[in-house]
């Protein structure tokens, strides 16, 4: 009797330990290259490779992992502990969070496009000689984006000479 009992204790343990392992590469599919990939920051070779590749397998890999998790819940619901149900339901929550997120392009929601643009000419203009600027010209018309500005944004819509163009930086 004492037996089984070790036995089915001992078999928790490890089913416990692969929900978490579950859970955990669940939240790095999301974490890895959300990290990684940074606006100004730099970003090693082998880095971006990681992130890359992980952002590459983890929409597949993350809903394996939720399935995994709510499979291993629900076999250990039953023995647990409101404790022990607690972790289960957190373990799912940031687990089905990840797969979610992994689907996302977090990263356009840091910038937003410069829907309209304001501009003065350029004798009231206020940069420094340092500062860089991109310029457009069509016919004779002309535009000067300064680079701090477009860093942020990425993305501004305009019109010069009354062509529309897009400005990306």
């Amino acid at each position: 009797m004492a037996n089984r009992s070790e036995n089915r204790g001992f078999e928790n343990r490890g089913l416990w330990l692969l929900l978490g392992l579950l859970a955990a590469l669940s939240l790095s599919m999301f974490l890895i290259p959300a990290f990684v990939i940074r606006p100004f920051r730099h970003q090693s070779e082998n880095a971006l490779a990681l992130a890359i590749a992980v952002k590459r397998i983890a929409p597949a890999l993350s809903v394996a992992a939720v399935v995994g998790v709510l499979a291993l819940g629900l076999r250990l619901w039953r023995s647990s502990s409101k404790l022990s149900r607690a972790g289960i339901a957190l373990a799912l929550v940031l687990s089905t969070a990840s797969a979610v997120m992994v689907r996302q392009n977090y990263f356009e929601w840091m910038f937003h496009p410069i829907a309209a643009a304001g501009f003065v000419s350029a004798s009231d203009a206020r940069l420094s000689d340092k500062e860089m600027v991109m310029a457009v010209r069509i016919g004779p018309e002309a535009r000067a984006y300064p680079i701090v500005q477009m860093a942020y944004h990425h993305i501004l819509n305009d019109t010069v000479a009354g062509v529309p163009i897009v400005v990306t930086y």
